[in-house]
């Protein structure tokens, strides 16, 4: 039995930090399951939120409990209906999420995310960022087509699965991933393949195979993309984690410039960006050929 709460507040003000070009993030759950399936739970062994408070601090691992806010959608409803009354809907920049997926296996039964999207449906943001790394997105795409601002940021570390079962074992397999990708695009959803982080991969291969499945893509690193400039991913055992399964040579600040340059020759420098620059540029005018 998922534990529910009750909250006040769906929309959190988003002032600075690394997405610091949106107005607000939304976070349908708090905490994450998808540890849950393995003996050693934690789930993404490079999770930043790991080292945030919401983690530390909690009575059991991060990656074995999720709590759902039961009520999210009734709230987002209110909040946007007022902000649309200010006239401010066309300033709203907003993403979901920054702290949790808003897919846990919970959102199969639940759907309190599809409820929020049938609100930005109606309230519609200047721009609104799903960021996941389930295919079950794919299931929301009739909602997702009624939200003219809004991208699916679907999360893909590497193109081998081998990697993927190595690192993060409980989370969707890369061919899943790319083909919800593809089913999004086809859609006439707008894409963003989030390499972030970038695990060790086949540069050529990988570019290749997003090259036909996304909008753009933006690739971060364990250095540049935890907020601590490499410090969190220090003190989460990256660097050990890394020697111990045999990647030692990936562990290292350029280890990402092949994919970029892979990235760049396949999809244009146009469609590929890099970290913190890269997250906050999406929908920019440079994106606007995304969805005619």
């Amino acid at each position: 039995m998922i534990p529910v709460k009750q909250v006040r507040r769906a929309l959190q003000p988003q002032r600075g930090g690394f997405l610091n070009t949106f107005t607000h993030t939304l976070q349908p759950y708090a905490g994450c399951a998808f540890g849950q399936a393995t003996s050693q739970g934690q789930g993404c062994p490079y999770c930043y939120v790991r080292r945030l408070p919401v983690a530390l601090f909690a009575a059991s691992p991060w990656g074995e409990w999720v709590v759902a806010k039961e009520n999210i959608a009734d709230v987002l409803r209110r909040e946007m209906h007022r902000l649309a009354k200010r006239g401010m809907l066309p300033t709203l920049r907003i993403f979901m999420s920054s702290a949790t997926d808003p897919y846990q296996g919970a959102e199969t039964g639940l759907r309190l995310t599809r409820a929020c999207l049938e609100v930005f449906a109606e309230y519609p943001p200047a721009l609104l960022v799903v960021q996941t790394r389930s295919p079950l997105v794919v299931r929301d795409v009739d909602v997702l087509q009624r939200i003219p601002g809004a991208w699916v940021s679907l999360t893909l570390e590497t193109n081998e699965e081998l990697v993927r079962r190595a690192f993060t074992p409980t989370s969707p397999t890369v061919a899943s991933r790319l083909d919800a990708m593809q089913q999004l695009l086809q859609a006439g959803i707008p894409v963003q393949a989030a390499v972030s982080p970038m695990l060790p991969n086949t540069p050529d291969v990988f570019a290749r195979l997003l090259k036909h499945r996304c909008t753009r893509a933006v690739v971060d690193t364990l250095f540049h993309g935890d907020g601590a400039h490499g410090r969190r991913s220090e003190a989460l055992g990256l660097r050990a984690l890394f020697e111990r399964l045999g990647y030692a040579e990936w562990y290292h600040r350029s280890a990402h410039l092949p994919l970029l340059r892979a990235l760049e020759s396949e999809l244009g420098a146009h469609r590929v960006q890099f970290s913190q620059a890269g997250f906050n540029a999406i929908g920019d005018e440079g994106d606007a050929f995304a969805r005619s």
